[in-house]
C-alpha cells in the first residue's frame, strides 16, 4: 500500500479546526461555524499564592500547571491536589471599545508530588464556549479567587474593566 500517493494526500477530513480571522468571508462554506479563539485568554487563579496569570498553553492543555500531570476524572483520586481555577476570559467590543465580555471559571486540582490532577475536560470545553458567547460563569469559584481575578483583570487593563458590564463586577466583587 502506497501511503504517500496523491489520492491519500488530497483527502480532507472534517475534523475540528481552529482558524484565525474569518476564513469564510461570510460565504458559509467549508470552515463555517468553526470556533475562533483569537479573543479568548486562559487566566489561572492560584488562591493559595494569591495570584493570577495568563498561560496561553492552556488553550491546548499545555500550560505550565498542566505539564507532566496525568489528569483523572474523579476529584477524590487527587485528595492532596492544589486548587487552581482556569478562567476563560473573552474580549468583545461595544461602542468600538474592548471589554471583558465572557468570563467562565473551571476547577482544577494538581498534586505535583504524585504527578496527578483532576479536571473535567467537558466542563473546560463547555465553559470556554460559554465565555466566547459572552456568559459570566463564576458562581463555583470561592470569594478569594473571585477577588484575585477581579484585581488581575483591573490591573491588566482598567479601561476594559470599567467598560465591562456591571454583571461581571457584581459576579466577582458582589454588590460593592
Amino acid at each position: 500500500m502506497d501511503l504517500l500517493n496523491n489520492d491519500n494526500l488530497k483527502k480532507k477530513t472534517g475534523g475540528f479546526n481552529i482558524l484565525s480571522g474569518d476564513s469564510t468571508s461570510g460565504h458559509g462554506g467549508y470552515g463555517a461555524g468553526v470556533m475562533n479563539l483569537d479573543n479568548v485568554s486562559p487566566v489561572f487563579v492560584d488562591p493559595a499564592e494569591g495570584e493570577a496569570f495568563v498561560d496561553m498553553g492552556a488553550l491546548h492543555a499545555r500550560s505550565a500547571v498542566e505539564k507532566r500531570i496525568k489528569f483523572l476524572p474523579n476529584k477524590e483520586d487527587v485528595p492532596n491536589g492544589k486548587l487552581y481555577w482556569l478562567v476563560w476570559v473573552a474580549i468583545q467590543y461595544k461602542e468600538s471599545k474592548p471589554y471583558y465580555a465572557g468570563v467562565a471559571g473551571c476547577e482544577m486540582t494538581v498534586d505535583t508530588e504524585i504527578r496527578r490532577g483532576y479536571k473535567s475536560l467537558p466542563e473546560h470545553v463547555n465553559k470556554m464556549d460559554k465565555s466566547l458567547k459572552g456568559k459570566i460563569l463564576v458562581d463555583d469559584m470561592d470569594s478569594k479567587s473571585k477577588k484575585i481575578l477581579a484585581d488581575f483583570l483591573k490591573k491588566h487593563n482598567e479601561a476594559m474593566w470599567n467598560h465591562s458590564d456591571k454583571e461581571l463586577h457584581e459576579a466577582l466583587l458582589g454588590a460593592e
